[in-house]
């Protein structure tokens, strides 16, 4: 962990909602006048679109079936780590950017004078000197498997976790809506996925410093039928904290309407306030960041 150049990590399955998290950080970095070297996970994937499918293939035919985006043979878990630890000592490091459209690339192309293609990676690149601290949003923030440990530089972890049935029924209806999946692929994609999702997603969320978990309060008892995403009205969201004496709950009780205590740690609110509730509080906990950074 680091005062001088410090290091946030969002992490969350494919499908969690990660991008909303994203998004109230967006808006506390610009309140804030802060300048972010801003990280996507999916640029630590260690193949292309087409190597993994063709390493899905390989997999299947020497009678693996749980090879997948999740696990380490297909991520660069030590070059996350070297990132991060390479940013919290100097405040620089290396970074890409995976295209996941045309319209990325398009972009990414007129600016390197390359010509790649979706569902591949840009070059290394360094990050520009000056930027305030590190915000990494993906998959493996938090991520320990063997010697690699990325969270133990990570000053500032926020896992995003609805309950799995609520994630399914997310992640069915976005691969449907921007890819074109049907509900059986994406069906075959979750079965492979799952050894990796228990073993390298799911126990980061031990690691964080708080948690927001979207909780449904309609049926999702089979959600490879829903027809519906349950909308943050139909939810409510639980938020544990780790350390829950550096909060002052009276006041986000206040601030948030109808929110409460389910446990000495863990402030339930409406699903319909997440993002107001994760502005008010992560913006003290990055001010004081900042002023640490400064002393």
């Amino acid at each position: 962990m680091s005062r001088k150049h410090p290091v946030i990590a969002v992490t969350g399955s494919s499908g969690a909602g990660t991008t909303t998290v994203k998004r109230a950080f967006e808006h506390i970095f610009r309140r804030l006048k802060l300048n972010a070297a801003v990280v996507e996970g999916d640029s630590f994937h260690s193949l292309n679109r087409a190597e993994f499918r063709e390493a899905v293939k390989k997999a299947e035919g020497d009678g693996n079936r749980h090879f997948s985006h999740f696990g380490p043979e297909a991520n660069h878990f030590d070059k996350i780590e070297d990132l991060f630890r390479t940013y919290s000592e100097v405040g620089s490091g290396k970074k890409r950017y995976y295209l996941h459209s045309d319209e990325e690339a398009e972009l990414h192309n007129s600016r390197l004078g390359t010509s790649l293609k979706a569902g591949e990676f840009t070059p290394w690149e360094d990050i520009p000197e000056g930027t305030d601290l590190l915000f990494y949003e993906g998959l493996h923030g938090l991520v320990k498997n063997g010697t690699v440990d990325v969270s133990r530089y990570v000053d500032l972890g926020v896992g995003v976790v609805p309950i799995v049935n609520l994630e399914w029924i997310q992640k069915i209806h976005r691969d449907a809506a921007e890819r074109g999946y049907s509900a059986e692929a994406t069906v075959d994609t979750i079965l492979r996925r799952m050894p990796d999702y228990v073993n390298y997603i799911t126990p980061q969320f031990s690691r964080t410093h708080i948690n927001f978990q979207r909780v449904a309060i309609v049926d999702t008892s089979n959600p490879f039928i829903a027809r519906d995403i349950p909308t943050p009205d139909e939810s409510f969201v639980v938020i544990r904290f780790r350390e829950p004496k550096k909060q002052n709950f009276s006041y986000l009780q206040q601030m948030i309407k109808d929110s409460w205590m389910s446990r000495p740690n863990t402030l339930v609110i409406p699903g319909g306030k997440m993002g107001f509730a994760m502005e008010i509080i992560l913006t003290p906990i990055i001010e004081q960041m900042m002023e640490n950074k400064n002393k």
